[in-house]
């Protein structure tokens, strides 16, 4: 599916995604320079060693020219922002749309786990959430975005051959037809769009 036409055909009201090995260089291209107005939250797992504090917030500040914060438990999901998980903890979104953390168990050897947080987010949001799903290693992902899916949201894969690490983005093509398979500049066109379409 072209993603303008995915873009028009629903509108969101979050986004959520995920990467693992390339993917602080994948983000930074998908989100530099976004506008200064953008308007939808942006929640984001990339996977980081646990016991290393995390430097995305201040990396990414110096590409995004809007909030950005780590994830805090029992804070609400702030419009214009864009969130990292903290390492060491599973991030969900609740239905109230409040962010929740915990200790549970790693998935698939990942905490944060992207599947866990898109999950979690499809029952917050249904229809209205797009997830997007980047680089990486491992299966994490495939699950969450297929529950999206699901829910009748919007999924959008990098497409492999672009990927650093394509084990990812293929297993998510492998668990659904994705409505979006694109290169990263494909991908920022259709975060553009949806962001668009939310005003409208």
């Amino acid at each position: 599916m072209n993603e303008s036409i995915a873009a028009r055909s629903r509108r969101v009201d979050a986004i959520v995604a995920g990467a693992s090995a390339g993917g602080v260089d994948a983000l930074i291209r998908l989100f530099s320079g976004l506008p200064s107005q953008w308007r939808l939250p942006l929640v984001v797992v990339l996977h980081l060693p646990e016991n290393h504090a995390s430097q995305l917030v201040e990396v990414f500040r110096q590409y995004v020219p809007f909030a950005v914060r780590e994830a805090e438990d029992k804070a609400p999901v702030v419009p214009g922002t864009l969130y990292f998980a903290p390492p060491g903890y599973h991030l969900s979104i609740e239905r109230n749309r409040l962010f929740s953390l915990s200790c549970e168990p790693p998935v698939l050897f990942s905490r944060p786990s992207i599947d866990v947080m898109m999950a979690s987010a499809a029952d917050a949001y249904g229809p209205a959430l797009a997830g997007f799903l980047l680089t990486g290693a491992n299966d994490d992902g495939a699950q969450g975005l297929l529950a999206i899916h699901r829910a009748g949201g919007l999924t959008a894969v990098q497409d492999p051959a672009e990927a650093q690490v394509p084990t990812m983005p293929n297993a998510a093509i492998a668990g659904h037809a994705p409505d979006c398979v694109r290169p990263l500049a494909g991908l920022r066109a259709l975060l553009l769009n949806l962001d668009s379409a939310h005003a409208s």
